[in-house]
This record gives structure tokens, C-alpha cells and sequence, in this order.
């Protein structure tokens, strides 16, 4: 299948797309194997092996218990943060693993094989499951590749789906893999942005279908925040970080009872840190691209609804046609993310994720408050132009320093640039494309210390306590 709005905008849990939802998912994957070729019965022993930045930075970002969770057959969008919660209390407190959710096997975060400096070919997020029967043979191995907001990969069958995803692109109504290609359409159809997206996902889906898809997604969103604004007291994981989204809400209800539109920028920043704090703890979250920078494109929707012009005297009927056209906009925008370069934090760096969300949310302000879609591709450009280089480098490995606070930067660059490109007249000088494609090479440059290996940058340079 081509890429789509609702592979971009997933529900799962923090506090990473790539190195937890992604290697929940292989590993489900894994033991749906062990049942579906009937030798789940048979199995007396597992091994798991995590290579790259998996093995890296894997304790931080929750890589191994959220294996554990895969290999007992939860899937990240559909288990519950009480789940999780209890079934790690339990995986620990008994030291035993029920592989498929019935085959009881000794088995715990301390077993797996951490491999941070064997690189695989294909991706710096690699991990192998391995199971064994009675007399040590193997029954049943395969690798993975998590390649960022929670999509996976099964080494050797890359060349199949990618003739998969250019089939599947070619049946589209109006397929796209630019941002050239996505405007030629809008000129030749005088259709907008939103609208282009909307008929390719038509293909697949009926209309109301999508729109109560991406309406429940933001409430996902909306749900992230609130639940977020009634936690106090420290984030785990050792760092120390103090949860700043609550007492930041009851100032804010103290001071801007009425949504003053001087405050804009208090209530952005509100919306970006409590969604990513609440990422950092393990809660559910909507992947818009990735987990690390799920605050950004909820933070600007929140701008949308409450500061752009028109909107506060709107019907929910009205509200609600702001939220399905920036979803799908921002959605058309990540697919030239994913079709040409990358959103994944250990092959990008930080501007393959932040950047990325960025952009997207740019694109989708810009075409709700009235943009053509020259002046959306404009605002897309603008946001990633001055993301660019932008290296991912966690303390600790944890989704939490510099990750939170530049969740909220991004959004109020997104919001300049939608700003920026609307005063524009859609004409300028370096297109989205030659952007993305100059993120792509950057990525590729940059130092591995500084795409999610805390080998280098504020993860050397700050004692972590």
C-alpha cells in the first residue's frame, strides 16, 4: 500500500516511534509467526538481538519492555498504558515471559544481546528474533528494521515492498511522490492540498470514514494534553525532569481566562510540552510523524482552532472541517518525507523528526487559514529550511532533553512560516523539494553520534545527574 494519512498519524506509546512502537510491532509480528506456522508449542527458548541504536539507546526509549510486550503478542496501537504498567510489573516481579501469551519462558530485558556497534546494512535500527526448540534448533528466525514513526521493515523483503509501494502508488487517482508532482496536480485539477490527499485516500476508504478517522486521531490528541495536564512531579528514567505542563496550565488559567490572542504563544508551547511530557512517560500518544515529535502538529492544530482568524466564533461542524483538512494536508506533506528522504531520527538526525512534524504542521496551518497551495508548499519549505541540521543527541537516551522543550520551538516555527509564506504570493526561491532532498544528504553526512546514539553533543556534554 502507498503511503497514507492514517500510517503517518498512528496511535501507540511513548516514548518513541522507532525504537519502541516499531519494535513492539516486529515483535508482535514475530509471535503471530510462532502461531500462524504452528510451532509456538514447541518453543523452549528466545533470543533477541539489537543492533545500531537499538542497542544504543534502547533503556531510554523503552526498546526492550516494549519487545517484551511484542513477543506477548500487544500491539502498540491497541494496548492500554494500565497494560502495559501491569504486564512489565508482572514480566518483572516473576522473571517470565509468556511468548505468544500462553508459552511461559525465563525471560527478561537482562537476556537481550546488545549489539550497538554492529550496524546492519540496511538500517541502524536492526534487531533478530530467535527461538529455539528442546534440542537447541532453530525453529524460526527473522530480522527487522524500525525505519522511523513506527513502520517496520523485514530484511529481505525490502525490494518486494517497495514494488509493492510503487504498484500501489501507480493505482492511486492522483499518486504523488514530490512536491512538484502533488502542485502539478492542484493546477491541472484546481484542486487544494487537503483535497488531493483526500481523493487518494477515497481509494481505500469512504469519505466519512476518513473524516471520523482523523477526528478520533485528534482526539487521541486532545486526550494526550488533558491526561497531561494532571500529572505532577518528576518523568522517569533518572534525569530529574520536572513536569512543567500543569503548574504551566493553572498559570495560564489564571492569567488568559479568554484565549487572548497575545497569549498564543503560552498556549503553544502548553500543548507541545504536555503531549511530549506525556510521551516521555510511556503514555499513549498519536505518532504525527514520530513519537519524539508528537507535541508539534497537536500544538499548532491547537493555534488553528483557538487563534487563527474566523475561528473563534466557529461552529463544531466548521472546527472540525479545520481539523480534517490540516491532518490531510500535513499527511500529503509527510509523504514526501517518507517518499524522499527519511523520518527517522537515527538516519536523519533530529530534522528528520522535528523538522519533519514541523513542515507538516506548517502546511496544514497555512491551507486552513486560506492558503493556495503554492503558499502551503511555501510554508512546508520555509518551516524544514531553517530545521535543517538539526541533530538528535538525548541525554541519557531518554525522549526528554532537548526532545520536550524543542517539541515547542518547532511548533511557533511552524507557525511562522504558515505566517511567513500567507503574506507571500506562493512564488520562491528554493522549492520543498530541493529542501527535503538537502535534509536527506545531510543526514547522510552527519556524524553517527549525533542520530540517536547519545554517543555525542548535550548526551556527552550534560552530566546526567
Amino acid at each position: 500500500m502507498a503511503v497514507g494519512v492514517f500510517d503517518l498519524f498512528s496511535i501507540g506509546i511513548g516514548p518513541s516511534s522507532s525504537h519502541t512502537v516499531g519494535p513492539m510491532r516486529a515483535a508482535a509480528v514475530f509471535s503471530e509467526e510462532l502461531k500462524a506456522s504452528g510451532i509456538l508449542a514447541d518453543v523452549a527458548s528466545l533470543r533477541v538481538d539489537l543492533y545500531g541504536s537499538l542497542a544504543a539507546t534502547g533503556h531510554g526509549h523503552g526498546t526492550m519492555t516494549a519487545i517484551l510486550l511484542g513477543l506477548e503478542g500487544f500491539h502498540p496501537e491497541l494496548i492500554q498504558p494500565e497494560e502495559v504498567e501491569e504486564r512489565l510489573a508482572t514480566i518483572a516481579g516473576t522473571g517470565i515471559l509468556q511468548l505468544g501469551g500462553s508459552v511461559s519462558l525465563p525471560y527478561g530485558v537482562k537476556d537481550m544481546v546488545l549489539r550497538p556497534l554492529t550496524i546492519l546494512p540496511r538500517h541502524t535500527n536492526g534487531m533478530t528474533f530467535t527461538v529455539y526448540g528442546p534440542a537447541e534448533q532453530v525453529l524460526h528466525t527473522a530480522t527487522f528494521f524500525s525505519v522511523g514513526g513506527g513502520f517496520i521493515v523485514r530484511d529481505g523483503e525490502e525490494d518486494a515492498a517497495q514494488h509493492e509501494l510503487e504498484s500501489s502508488k501507480k493505482e492511486l487517482p492522483l499518486p504523488f511522490r514530490t512536491a512538484a508532482e502533488l502542485l502539478e496536480h492542484c493546477r491541472r485539477t484546481s484542486l487544494g492540498i487537503s483535497d488531493v490527499m483526500l481523493t487518494n485516500e477515497k481509494d481505500s476508504r469512504t469519505e466519512e470514514d476518513i473524516r471520523q478517522g482523523l477526528l478520533h486521531i485528534y482526539s487521541v490528541m486532545e486526550s494526550c494534553a488533558e491526561v497531561s495536564l494532571t500529572r505532577e512531579g518528576l518523568l522517569p528514567g533518572g534525569l530529574k525532569v520536572r513536569r512543567r505542563a500543569p503548574d504551566w496550565h493553572d498559570r495560564l488559567l489564571k492569567e488568559d481566562k479568554d484565549h487572548d490572542p497575545a497569549y498564543w504563544q503560552e498556549w503553544v508551547n502548553l500543548i507541545a510540552l504536555a503531549v511530549n511530557e506525556e510521551n516521555a512517560s510511556g503514555g499513549r500518544v498519536v505518532t504525527a510523524p514520530t513519537n519524539g515529535a508528537a507535541g508539534i502538529i497537536p500544538a499548532v492544530l491547537y493555534y488553528a482552532l483557538h487563534f487563527a482568524p474566523g475561528m473563534q466564533n466557529a461552529s463544531q461542524h466548521d472546527r472540525d472541517d479545520v481539523v480534517v483538512r490540516f491532518l490531510l494536508t500535513a499527511g500529503a506533506v509527510g509523504v514526501l518525507y517518507k517518499e524522499q528522504a527519511s523520518i527517522s531520527g537515527a538516519e536523519m538526525g533530529c530534522q528528520g523528526e522535528v523538522g519533519s512534524a514541523s513542515s507538516m504542521a506548517a502546511a496544514g496551518l497555512a491551507e486552513v487559514m486560506g492558503g493556495s497551495p503554492s503558499q502551503v508548499e511555501n510554508a512546508a519549505e520555509i518551516a524544514m529550511e531553517h530545521n535543517l541540521g538539526l541533530t538528535c543527541d538525548p541525554i541519557g537516551g531518554l525522549v526528554q532533553v532537548p526532545c520536550i522543550e524543542r517539541n515547542a520551538i518547532a511548533a511557533a516555527k511552524a507557525i511562522n512560516a504558515a505566517k511567513m509564506a500567507l503574506w507571500g504570493d506562493g512564488v520562491h526561491r528554493v522549492s520543498l523539494d530541493e529542501v527535503i532532498i538537502t535534509m536527506r544528504e545531510t543526514g547522510k553526512d552527519m556524524s553517527s553520534k549525533y542520530k540517536e546514539t547519545a554517543m555525542g553533543g548535550l548526551a556527552v556534554n550534560v552530566v546526567e545527574c
